[in-house]
């Protein structure tokens, strides 16, 4: 219950700064979502109440997925570097303040 009420609060918290004026406030919100989907992958694969899925000595009935954390390491990376790429665009960037002249 917990780590749905975890990505809940991040994805919620992820949309509101979405929402917002400025490039900045949109980097946070894009690495919260990230930081929630996560977590929703990890939560996936069962790490909680299974055993580990490589390098284990148990039974491989009980080893957990390791696609999952496959996925999670993958999107890490990748959201890593749009992060960098973002941050980048917004420091290079003009004033993103834009208002309409009509």
């Amino acid at each position: 219950m917990t780590l749905a009420i975890t990505i809940g609060a991040l994805v919620a918290g992820a949309v509101f700064l979405m929402l917002q004026r400025g490039m900045v406030r949109i980097v946070l919100g894009f690495v919260l979502l990230g930081h929630g989907v996560n977590l929703l992958l990890m939560s996936a694969g069962g790490t909680s109440r299974r055993d580990q899925p490589l390098l284990s000595f148990g039974s491989p009935e009980n080893a957990a997925d390791p696609l999952p954390q496959a996925f999670v390491l993958t999107a890490i990376v990748i959201a890593f570097s749009i992060t960098i790429y973002m941050l980048t665009l917004a420091a290079t960037g003009s004033d993103d303040d834009t208002e309409d002249a009509s």
